[in-house]
């Protein structure tokens, strides 16, 4: 049997016990994670192909995924939607939440379905949430109703620009993260039927974790698995689904610091300087977003990942390396728990 891969962490960079599942992953679990991030086939027998390709059986392969999302090692697997090619929105917004009322705020935020992501993170603006709907208006509407709940200002950063957004965890925390196919070109909507919306909403809780998926979403939707795969092709074709695949606890596999790293950018430096950040292998998302002055002059966000801390600061200290006089101030928001991912609901 394979000895177990050590994930050994500093104190200060241990994330919450509630994010890192206790489970011991072995060199076929960390060979599964690294192959099935991105490019999961649209074929009849897509387990049994990809377990082919790595010297399994596919019965193997499906109990060792079931295994790895059950403990959550893994938080899904199936498709990842780009809301707004679907006509909607998404938009990052943050609350800055008493820490007596830190987890009955959490739980009303979380129940809400247009949360998708949820995050503690160490700041006075201590949670950091994603909202996406399928209607521009409906970000709105969100907000107020998270306002209403809480009684808390919401502070919304509506993405300017997307620079980069191609996110790879390998197991051990090692490997640069910023290693997908950059899948940033244009955010124009695309005309969707129907048909496609009911797909959408059949996988956007992932796949089925059988031999024969697409058929089995076809014989629930009526459609045949001729035409899921036919529709999930022209999804990932025109950029409504950024790619097929595993979604790892990054926690899990050795990411134990995870750092959103702002950054005040001169405007008119902003856009050639943001595409060089996020060019950087370091990094998995690069976004300019709109400040909120005077509470957040910040503009230009990076996610950066690391398996400690002190590596993270190194990623940020050569951003502003990068940057130089342009940049008039930063800041590195560590996230210390994971309160919620669930992905987009329409």
């Amino acid at each position: 049997m394979n000895a177990p891969l050590p994930h050994t962490m500093p104190a200060a960079d241990t994330p919450h016990a509630a994010d890192v599942p206790d489970a011991t992953l072995d060199a076929l679990d960390s060979l599964i994670i690294d192959t099935l991030q991105g490019g999961f086939p649209l074929l009849s027998r897509p387990y049994a192909a990809v377990a082919d390709s790595i010297g399994l059986a596919e019965a193997v392969l499906l109990k060792r995924l079931q295994r790895l999302l059950a403990g959550r090692v893994l938080t899904r697997f199936g498709p990842m939607y780009q809301i707004e090619r679907m006509g909607g929105a998404f938009v990052l917004a943050t609350l800055a939440v008493p820490e007596a009322r830190f987890d009955a705020v959490a739980a009303q935020v979380n129940a809400l379905p247009a949360v998708a992501h949820n995050y503690r993170r160490e700041h006075h603006f201590n949670m950091w949430f994603v909202l996406a709907t399928a209607t521009i208006g409906g970000i709105a509407d969100a907000i107020i109703d998270i306002e209403t709940a809480t009684g808390l200002r919401v502070y919304d950063f509506p993405k300017l620009r997307e620079y980069y957004v191609g996110m790879r965890f390998t197991v051990g925390g090692q490997a640069p993260v910023g290693t997908l196919p950059d899948s940033s070109e244009g955010n124009h909507e695309v005309e969707l039927d129907e048909g496609d919306r009911q797909l959408i909403r059949a996988t956007q809780g992932g796949l089925p974790l059988l031999a024969q998926p697409y058929r089995e979403l076809g014989d629930a939707l009526a459609m045949g698995e001729n035409e899921v795969c036919r529709r999930l092709g022209r999804m990932l074709q025109n950029g409504v689904i950024r790619r097929i695949g595993a979604v790892p606890n990054h926690y899990a596999i050795g990411y134990a610091a995870n750092g959103m790293a702002v950054f005040d950018v001169d405007d008119a430096q902003i856009d050639a300087l943001g595409e060089r950040v996020g060019g950087l292998p370091f990094v998995s998302h690069c976004y300019r977003r709109l400040r909120r002055l005077p509470q957040w002059p910040y503009s230009l966000f990076a996610m950066c990942h690391g398996s400690s801390r002190v590596e993270v600061m190194q990623q940020v200290a050569a951003i502003r390396q990068l940057l130089g006089a342009a940049c008039r101030g930063h800041e590195v928001l560590f996230s210390t728990r994971i309160l919620k991912k669930s992905g987009l609901r329409i």
